[in-house]
């Protein structure tokens, strides 16, 4: 697979090496040494149903995404072109130079981070992009919290022994950040009669689920695994209850129960 993808990128000024120890593919941008690091596992997965479309959609995504990055952007007149992105913990918190990315602490499986909209792809924001333009957390957060209440909502609909389950998928890249707007958290609290469950497998779909009985579970983290294993940007394979207004991460083992994670949660 790491040959496939470097065959496709022969022609550009990039530099690919695999990573046999962590399954991956290195994408740099020679005279700079930016560049991106593509889990291959996910990719096989995926080429498995969808063959060379899967290539395609992963070499798009490492053009798009080095593009934007050797490219210099700027905040100021860009305000509505700000959004929040949802990141596992795992995901690196600073760029490959050594930049701190801004981001906010989320659940104990998730992070937020913040990005650039550029189109067909966009950039994260760091630390020094923000103090370069004078600009602060608290605005970078409450803009890119506004703009994402303008972004349309598409929900699909399935139920299965008697659950009900919701999927979210607008394909504009931040359907997984669609959790962090209250009306649409509360709009579905407000329609869900049984457990209220929702699984992040990946950045482009959020799973709710209305449980009213243990296959409910069951079925959720079957959904929740199958999606991790063939997102293009994974996020967790766990699923959450939300109660009180709060995320709280789960393991879904035994006879479909679902047990803590054991990690402290955080608002």
């Amino acid at each position: 697979m790491a040959d496939r993808i470097s065959e496709k990128l022969a022609d550009r000024p990039w530099s690919c090496k695999f990573e046999r120890e962590k399954d991956s593919l290195r994408i740099e941008e020679k005279a700079t040494g930016k560049g991106v690091t593509i889990s291959l596992p996910g990719i096989i997965a995926k080429w498995e149903n969808q063959k060379e479309k899967a290539i395609n959609e992963v070499v798009y995504y490492i053009e798009e995404a080095l593009t934007a990055m050797t490219e210099s952007q700027e905040l100021s007149g860009k305000e509505k072109s700000l959004y929040p992105v949802i990141r596992s913990t795992s995901f690196p918190t600073e760029t490959n130079d050594g930049h701190a990315l801004l981001y906010d602490e989320h659940t104990a499986e998730t992070r937020i981070f913040y990005a650039l909209d550029l189109g067909n792809s966009y950039r994260l924001i760091d630390h020094k992009m923000m103090e370069r333009e004078n600009w602060n957390h608290t605005r970078i957060r409450e803009t890119a919290l506004f703009n994402l209440r303008s972004l349309k909502t598409e929900i699909k609909k399935d139920q299965v022994a008697g659950n009900t389950f919701y999927f979210l998928r607008a394909n504009d890249g931040y359907d997984a950040s669609r959790i962090l707007d209250e009306s649409v958290m509360q709009s579905f609290k407000n329609r869900i009669s049984g457990t209220m469950a929702i699984a992040l497998p990946h950045q482009d779909v959020v799973i709710f689920a209305d449980i009213q009985n243990d296959t409910g579970y069951d079925v959720l983290a079957q959904l929740a695994m199958s999606f991790f294993a063939s997102g293009r940007v994974p996020i967790t394979a766990l699923s959450f209850l939300y109660e009180e207004d709060k995320l709280e991460p789960i393991f879904i083992l035994g006879k479909n129960r679902p047990v803590n994670s054991g990690k402290d949660d955080k608002k």
